[in-house]
């Protein structure tokens, strides 16, 4: 049964830490004190055959060096942690009906909202296409496929990025000189 398309991306599993089942996460929300709270559960996709079950319930989180280790009461060890490996985990839309969220989130959105959006410039020359959100503990990255070939990794702040238009199709970039030409 796959994974509903309302569903939300939390995080993707990494590799096994520790003897105890725990795993790293790359973590894909904004919120993750909220999210990865003992008692969840996580609705997971995973590659078929892989034996790893449709949900996972959260047993323990904890930040170690600023990267979050999840444990989940199905994966008792190493072995079971390491069969987790690039599982993605999703919370279900139902689940986000009873949050109490900010009335006013306009400058929040999930990677899913922007991947293919097209990146101009502030003078509307296009620059390229949005291929991915990475997320950072001090900024994220909008991944940007230049249209010249290449990639280049964009601060993901309002001096850099004034303008995100989802319902347009399109990100408004104004890097500064050397940026793009940086990492591309």
């Amino acid at each position: 049964m796959p994974v509903p398309s309302d569903a939300l991306l939390v995080a993707r599993i990494g590799k096994p830490h520790g003897l105890r089942g725990e795993s790293t996460v790359q973590v894909h929300t904004d919120d993750p004190e909220r999210r990865f709270v003992p008692g969840t559960t996580f609705l997971t996709e995973a590659a078929p055959g892989s034996g790893v079950p449709r949900q996972l319930t959260l047993r323990s989180s904890r930040l170690h060096r600023e990267i979050w280790l999840l444990g989940f009461e199905e994966i008792p060890d190493r072995t079971g942690a390491e069969s987790l490996r690039d599982t993605r985990l999703f919370v279900a839309a139902q689940d986000l009906v009873d949050e109490q969220e900010p009335e006013d989130e306009e400058d929040a959105w999930y990677e899913e909202d922007l991947v293919g959006l097209q990146a101009v410039g502030t003078d509307g020359a296009t620059i390229g296409r949005v291929s991915g959100l990475e997320t950072g503990t001090a900024q994220d990255l909008l991944v940007i496929e230049l249209a010249g070939g290449g990639e280049a990794l964009v601060p993901f702040v309002e001096a850099i990025v004034p303008e995100v238009d989802v319902a347009g199709g399109r990100v408004v970039l104004d890097p500064p000189p050397g940026l793009l030409e940086l990492n591309g």
